[in-house]
């Protein structure tokens, strides 16, 4: 089918043709897409069946990577260049008129996810694919994604994310392989000889049906899954209540990707997706298992369960029950079973990010997962107590169960036997700080796995020019092993090389402009420096730290002549939670500010503001090329570790950032003179929350300048009412500015400086930039996944 120009067009041309039933010169683009789509995925089916088999034949031990989030970007483009036949198509299409940049834009990104959380899993997808290792993701087929965001008078608007309107292409029905779930009804116990038996009655019952979708390993023939599941009304149910009113509950299980939980049918319907997730998928992976072996003793030797954040935790007492109750195990023998199958992901060192569910709405839902629940609770508080015998506050900060509610990440803790963090210095707050008591009480269950993004996505598919550039200067081999994109590093001062880097760089940001002009009519200047800030809408990501900055900016250039800048773009994109009033506050002052400086004839040959809408996966293909700075502007000890910073060093941007997260490790890698860092650190930080004593309102009155551009969110500077970034001033001054964005103002400008002078001199900016893309390959989620296979899932190349 692939195998050359022609006949991979003789074939293109039969499929259209039977597709659609007619000739190709009526053809329109999203039929084209369709077509090729269609193509691909027949074309793989035989090594997807091989795959399985393979294992299956091996009786090779297999990781389920369970997320709620699987944020895969368009997907026509990167399984072209792993399957190795992007050039084939290309030059077929081109015979045929077509180009296959057109055809690859008809893709709409997959709702299933929306910031760092869904996208680590699809790049660790990528990997374990490309590694040969026997791995799968589990999911939701959510039928609407976050939602499509639109800005209108500046605000951000939330229109439904209608991702499926047109079907899609990658996804197999699998109806006949469907699992039952139960949620509410009661809980019968049988006395009998044996052990207690416990079944569920009187249950509402929901069809999963499961999608599958192929992961398409780099060139070698391994092709794993991506399930997902579909909430379908059951035939099954018991014939009572509203039959529509059924319908549309099921349904709306897996209907929208973080349900608005602000009201209690809210919280609900969470709590059902992340029941429906881990029952589903745990039910299948059991049901699979025993078509090849006779029992399940050997389970975890066999299996390894991987739960990624907390919203998969239940996970844990769900294969407690599917062992007891479906297969008459003892506690204990299911207890050890479950324990070494599960691992866990923490995400976040904010505590009110750690999900904790009311009793009282857990266990009417899930009375038999309460009930296990419960007892996992009693067990392991009788073990503190043996320890830590009257100790009562220890054992109540530890407990699972607690003042009415059930803490998922302890209960995440001492179900798993591996807990990881995704940045050393993550890791080391957990320790030192958030988890102490757990750490204390499990020393060997923590470890720190520091995050990756896939190389194949985010360089050699996003930046075809560079990883072109850099594969002449030192072959190909980093393609297989990223780490050798080490062997860059003598090309930092080559002049030829760094001319090559140039010219690249300048091809996107001219690539970006266009696509800037084309979609809000903007004109932005390519030769100045692209400043990119691009995640997750969230105060502690401080996106109004850089806000500040640039007001701070524009007054100088209004106020004194003598002032000047480095002509600067600088670049936002993101989304607000539809619920976070204060994070579309800062969206709204985004659009404010960029309408007054953008208009502005005194400074707009120096300083424009962009914010992109709807920011997504394939947008971020476009920009992170073009950017020249990379904004990692975390309250330190915030992020945990963020893959933005690592997307932008790959592709020769250099950080701003402060020393958080992964930003550490990058500082660690490229050496003090190739990143420019500002701000407290993490020890800083948790000092001031552990003993108190930062007073935001001095930083007001002692910095002239500061006082100005805080004065400016309530004094009429803005063309809108009064009241409306009141939130925001009050943030900062009432409320005592909780992520310090005072106290980080001046080395944050002092840092912008530095930027400037750097860039400047257009050699020394160079030299960063290929020190940061030679250093960039410790960062692959290649070696991210080995590290998991390893020394948490005990898994090897099939």
């Amino acid at each position: 089918m692939f195998s050359t120009k022609d006949a991979f067009k003789q074939q293109f041309l039969e499929k259209y043709e039977i597709m659609y039933g007619k000739s190709f010169e009526e053809s329109t683009l999203p039929e084209l897409y369709n077509t090729l789509g269609q193509m691909v995925r027949e074309y793989v089916s035989h090594a997807w069946i091989e795959t399985n088999e393979r294992n299956r034949a091996n009786h090779k031990k297999q990781t389920y990577y369970f997320s709620i989030e699987f944020l895969l970007g368009r997907l026509l483009g990167s399984n072209l260049l792993n399957l190795g036949v992007q050039d084939v198509v290309e030059a077929g299409l081109k015979e045929l008129g077509v180009d296959l940049r057109e055809v690859e834009e008809q893709e709409v990104d997959a709702g299933l996810g929306n910031g760092g959380l869904g996208r680590l899993a699809a790049c660790f997808l990528d990997s374990l694919a490309s590694l040969s290792l026997p791995g799968h993701g589990v999911g939701i087929r959510y039928k609407h994604g976050l939602f499509d965001q639109r800005i209108i008078d500046g605000y951000q608007v939330e229109l439904p994310e209608q991702w499926l309107r047109n079907g899609n292409v990658w996804e197999i029905r699998k109806a006949s392989q469907s699992i039952e779930v139960k949620f509410g009804g009661d809980i019968q116990v049988s006395y009998g000889n044996g052990p207690l038996m416990f079944h569920h009655i009187n249950a509402e019952t929901v069809t999963a049906v499961p999608y599958d979708m192929p992961v398409i390993g780099y060139e070698n023939k391994t092709i794993n899954t991506l399930r997902l599941w579909s909430a379908e009304p059951s035939q099954f149910r018991p014939d009572k209540g509203d039959v529509m009113k059924y319908k549309r509950e099921t349904e709306a299980i897996s209907e929208f990707l973080y349900p608005d939980d602000s009201h209690i049918e809210g919280k609900i319907l969470r709590l059902k997706q992340q029941y429906f997730l881990v029952s589903a998928g745990l039910k299948n992976i059991v049901r699979t298992y025993l078509k090849n072996n006779d029992h399940l003793s050997d389970f975890h030797n066999k299996v390894a369960i991987h739960i990624n954040d907390t919203h998969p935790v239940l996970a844990i007492p769900e294969l407690m029950r599917i062992l007891m109750d479906e297969h008459g195990m003892g506690w204990e023998e299911a207890w050890h079973i479950t324990t070494n199958t599960i691992s866990y992901t923490n995400h976040t060192t904010l505590s009110e990010a750690l999900e904790k569910w009311p009793i009282s709405i857990f266990k009417p839902l899930l009375p038999r997962i309460y009930m296990i629940v419960e007892e996992i609770n009693e067990r392991y508080c009788r073990g503190l107590w043996d320890k830590y015998t009257g100790d009562w506050k220890r054992i109540e900060e530890m407990a699972i169960i607690a003042h009415g509610v059930i803490k998922m990440a302890h209960l995440a803790i001492v179900g798993s036997h591996s807990v990881n963090g995704v940045a050393k210095i993550h890791t080391d707050i957990l320790k030192e700080r958030e988890m102490k008591l757990f750490y204390d009480y499990y020393p060997t269950k923590f470890n720190n796995k520091t995050n990756g993004i896939t190389h194949r996505r985010w360089l050699i598919k996003a930046n075809p020019e560079l990883a072109r550039t850099i594969s002449e200067a030192i072959g190909d081999k980093w393609i297989a092993k990223p780490e050798h994109l080490s062997a860059l590093l003598p090309f930092a001062n080559d002049a030829g090389f760094k001319q090559k880097a140039y010219e690249v760089k300048y091809q996107n940001k001219l690539a970006f402009a266009r696509q800037i002009k084309q979609l809000t009519g903007i004109a932005i200047d390519e030769h100045s420096i692209f400043d990119v800030q691009v995640k997750r809408l969230h105060a502690y990501k401080r996106q109004l730290l850089n806000i500040l900055h640039i007001m701070y900016l524009y007054n100088r250039l209004q106020e004194d002549s003598n002032f000047s800048i480095t002509p600067h773009t600088f670049i936002f994109g993101a989304k607000a939670s539809p619920g976070y009033y204060y994070a579309k506050k800062i969206i709204k002052l985004i659009n404010t500010l960029a309408a007054k400086i953008n208009d502005d004839p005194k400074t707009k040959d120096l300083l424009k503001v962009i914010f992109v809408e709807n920011y997504r996966v394939s947008l971020a293909e476009t920009i992170i090329p073009a950017a020249d700075v990379s904004e990692q502007i975390s309250t330190a000890s915030k992020e945990a570790s963020g893959t933005g910073n690592m997307k932008f060093m790959m592709n020769g941007a250099v950080t701003l950032g402060t020393m958080d997260g992964a930003n550490v490790e990058i500082h660690e890698e490229v050496g003090p003179g190739n990143i420019f860092t500002f701000g407290l650190t993490a020890e800083q930080v948790l000092a001031y929350q552990r003993n108190g004593g930062y007073r935001a309102i001095e930083y007001y009155h002692h910095d002239q300048s500061l006082n100005q551009v805080i004065n400016q969110l309530i004094n009429g500077f803005f063309p809108v009412p009064a009241h409306e970034f009141e939130t925001i001033y009050d943030s900062l001054l009432v409320q005592n500015d909780e992520y310090f964005v005072l106290k980080d103002f001046g080395t944050y400008v002092r840092a912008h400086e530095k930027v400037g002078e750097a860039y400047r001199n257009r050699d020394q900016w160079l030299e960063k930039s290929i020190i940061n893309i030679a250093k960039s390959g410790r960062f692959s989620s290649d070696r991210t996944i080995q590290e998991y296979a390893d020394e948490i899932w005990g898994i090897t190349r099939s």
